[in-house]
């Protein structure tokens, strides 16, 4: 394993997630794949980060129900990191519609919908510097 396999990925486990009492489950997941978290905490996400967070959605007809329902609630943060750790992430959470979603993925056990979907994952390593950024500040 070299050093530039070695990635970051932010993960947010949604407020449906802590609802549900999966949080340990979940966290489960991304350990037993071999990802370690790096950072984590607790918070409530207001609706200035939330926008910031989700800007490459401003556009989108679901814009205004993604904001309302991630500041509904308190969210776990963390940052994990490993080898491939954003493409492991985004295969442990399964599609972004729990619906379609595979059992056996975090989202297709525990999500609802497109929006309902219990986890959010970095998308690209780009994303996952700016979002890390967003939620830890710089390193």
């Amino acid at each position: 394993m070299g050093i530039s396999d070695q990635e970051k990925s932010l993960i947010i486990i949604k407020p449906d997630g802590l609802q549900k009492r999966v949080v340990g489950k979940i966290i489960s997941r991304f350990e037993d794949a071999g990802l370690d978290i790096e950072r984590m905490k607790m918070m409530k996400i207001d609706k200035e980060l939330a926008t910031k967070h989700y800007k490459a959605h401003a556009n989108r007809d679901f814009f205004q129900r993604l904001l309302k329902y991630i500041c509904s609630g308190s969210v776990i943060v963390m940052v994990v990191i490993g080898t491939h750790a954003i493409s492991s992430s985004r295969e442990l959470m399964g599609p972004t519609d729990s619906k379609v979603a595979p059992e056996g993925t975090i989202r297709g056990d525990f999500g609802e919908d497109t929006t309902i979907n219990v986890i959010h994952g970095s998308d690209s390593p780009e994303d996952a510097r700016r979002e890390i950024e967003l939620f830890f500040g710089y390193e």
